[in-house]
């Protein structure tokens, strides 16, 4: 099932099962509920973020190839860092390029993002797809300058500004998707790819990385966990590519679709 939240032509906010056409059929529950449809199709006039994180955990240089274009050793075990969900938006809402931000810095990262369903704590690797409930497309937008130089060493300050956490189109059930490993993953800046891989070039599968994070921690249903960036972003390039204003960045994830966001300097 794909689910999409959305606004409809009255304003009014539903959770509903995509259809196509710009139509959806609203469900009558919240999500991770029985999910029952309630009505007929209702347009959909604008689409919101699939879903309302409780938390964001984050995965850096999960890729062999994205860390081995950075110029770092592959990591031993994950590299862990979390997005405020005050940076979640949806498809079509444009990515603020920062006023305290430089002309060069803001770089864009396709990621596949794991929604967990039910509460997690110390499970297992061979038990971790049974806790997620679906998946759906995130961008880990990020300013180069604050993660590496002016973060205290720490990457969550330069991934956590207002908008650097596109998430949709729409949020994918897991039955529809039962191996996280095999999906083409792409970034599409203006028409060119600049990202063009697949997940299974992580270093740690989906379920080593639910099974990690749940050691002693509960992950809370509607937790998003951003399983990291394959090669081709921006600041390894050369020349290097920047964000800027009036761009359109579109990530693509086979099985979940196109997560479109212009971008605008603020």
């Amino acid at each position: 099932m794909r689910l999409i939240r959305f606004v409809d032509d009255g304003g009014n906010v539903h959770l509903g099962k995509e259809m196509g056409s710009g139509m959806a059929q609203c469900l009558d529950d919240e999500l991770f509920g029985d999910l029952t449809v309630c009505g007929e199709a209702v347009r959909v006039n604008r689409l919101l973020p699939p879903l309302e994180p409780t938390n964001i955990f984050c995965i850096g240089l999960n890729y062999r190839e994205h860390a081995e274009e950075s110029n770092a050793p592959i990591p031993q075990v994950p590299v862990v860092f979390m997005k405020p969900t005050s940076a979640v938006i949806g498809a079509g809402e444009p990515i603020s390029i920062p006023s305290v931000c430089s002309e060069t810095e803001v770089d864009y990262e396709a990621e596949l993002a794991v929604v967990i369903g039910r509460e997690a704590k110390n499970v297992s690797p061979v038990n971790a797809l049974e806790y997620v409930w679906g998946y759906t497309a995130a961008n880990d937008v990020s300013a180069r300058r604050w993660q590496l130089e002016l973060g205290g060493s720490q990457w969550i300050r330069g991934k956590s500004f207002d908008t650097f956490c596109p998430l949709g189109p729409a949020l994918v059930t897991a039955e529809e998707i039962p191996d996280p490993q095999a999906l083409a993953i792409r970034t599409v800046l203006n028409g060119q790819v600049m990202q063009d891989h697949t997940t299974g070039d992580m270093i740690f599968p989906v379920a080593q990385l639910v099974s990690f994070l749940s050691q002693d921690t509960t992950l809370l249903p509607g937790t998003v966990i951003l399983t990291g960036t394959p090669q081709g972003v921006g600041f390894t390039r050369k020349p290097k590519v920047w964000l800027k204003d009036g761009d359109e960045v579109v990530v693509e994830i086979e099985r979940i679709g196109r997560l479109v966001n212009p971008v605008a300097r603020v």
